[in-house]
C-alpha cells in the first residue's frame, strides 16, 4: 500500500520582505526551503513505512526548481517522487491547488492502493491549513487534522487511530482508510539523510507531470480556477504605546500612574 506525502517548496519567511510601493513579496535573493510542517509529514510517512511496510510517494506542485525539494525527499528514504509543474498551475489558491494534488493522488492510486495522504498542518507562506482538507474532500477520504501521534494502523481492517491535539486537551480518533492526515510539528523529529542516499538522490531523475499528463480543465486550475486572489501584502503599522515605569524601580508608583490613566480613559472605575 502507498502513503502519499504532499510537500511544498516555500520562501524562507525569516528573510522575506514586502515592497512598500507594490505591496508584493520581494523574492529576489530569498532562499527556498521545504515547508517546515511538511518535513514532519515526510518523517511520519517514513516511520509508517518502517513499521508497516508501506511505500512512500512524495508529490509537490511548484516551479521546475522544486525538484531540489523532491531529491531531498529521496535522500531521506522516499520510494518515488512526482513534480507537478506547469504554467497553467501558477497562481493557484488552495481550491485549485487541492484539485491538482488530489488528481495526482488519484493517478498514483491507479497503480497501487493508497492507504493515506499525509500533509503538514499548514504552509508558512499561506498559513491557511486548507489544502489537506481540500484533498480529503475531493477524494472522499477520512479527514484527520491536528494530529500529534499516530497510535496504530490496522492494515487488515483498514483503520487508523490517531491522537489530535485540541485546546487544553487531546482526543483519540479512529477512522477508516484511506485517510488524509495533517500533522503537527510535535509528532516527531525529522531525520537527516545519509551520505550514500544523498549521492544517490543527486543522480535521480524527478518525473514531471504537467497538465498534459494530468488532463485537467484549464478553467479549474491555476489562477483561472482560483476563487480567491491576493491583492496586497503589507506589514501592519503598529503605534507604540506609552511606557510607564521600567517594571523594576518604584513599582507602586508606576501602578498608581497606570490606574489613574485607566480611570481617566473610563476603562477602570474606582
Amino acid at each position: 500500500m502507498l502513503v502519499v506525502t504532499c510537500v511544498k517548496q516555500v520562501p524562507d519567511t525569516t528573510q522575506v520582505r514586502v515592497d512598500p510601493v507594490t505591496g508584493t513579496l520581494i523574492r529576489e535573493g530569498v532562499p527556498f526551503i521545504i515547508n517546515p510542517f511538511d518535513t514532519h509529514a515526510l518523517e511520519e510517512s517514513l516511520r509508517l513505512k518502517e513499521k508497516y511496510g508501506f511505500r512512500v510517494a512524495v508529490v509537490s506542485m511548484g516551479p521546475p526548481n522544486a525538484e531540489i525539494t523532491l531529491k531531498k525527499a529521496l535522500a531521506l528514504g522516499a520510494d518515488e517522487v512526482v513534480l507537478l509543474s506547469d504554467r497553467a498551475f501558477g497562481g493557484a489558491d488552495t481550491l485549485a491547488t487541492s484539485l491538482v494534488l488530489a488528481e495526482a493522488v488519484r493517478k498514483l492510486g491507479q497503480n497501487e492502493e493508497v492507504a493515506m495522504v499525509i500533509c503538514g498542518r499548514q504552509t508558512i507562506d499561506g498559513d491557511t491549513a486548507q489544502v489537506g482538507p481540500g484533498i480529503a474532500t475531493r477524494l472522499g477520504y477520512s479527514q484527520l487534522t491536528l494530529v500529534d501521534l499516530v497510535e496504530n494502523v490496522d492494515v487488515k481492517t483498514k483503520k487508523i487511530r490517531v491522537r489530535r491535539r485540541l485546546e487544553g486537551r487531546h482526543e483519540i480518533v479512529e477512522a477508516p482508510l484511506p485517510a488524509m492526515v495533517a500533522v503537527l510539528r510535535e509528532i516527531n523529529r525529522p531525520r537527516y539523510p545519509t551520505v550514500p542516499k544523498r549521492l544517490q538522490a543527486e543522480e535521480a531523475t524527478v518525473p514531471l507531470w504537467n497538465n498534459k499528463t494530468m488532463g485537467l480543465k484549464e478553467e479549474t486550475i491555476g489562477l483561472k480556477g482560483s476563487a480567491t486572489q491576493v491583492r496586497k501584502i503589507f506589514s501592519p503599522q503598529r503605534a507604540r504605546g506609552e511606557i510607564i515605569g521600567d517594571g523594576i524601580n518604584k513599582p507602586d508608583e508606576a501602578a498608581g500612574i497606570l490606574i489613574n490613566r485607566l480611570v481617566e480613559k473610563g476603562i477602570l472605575c474606582l
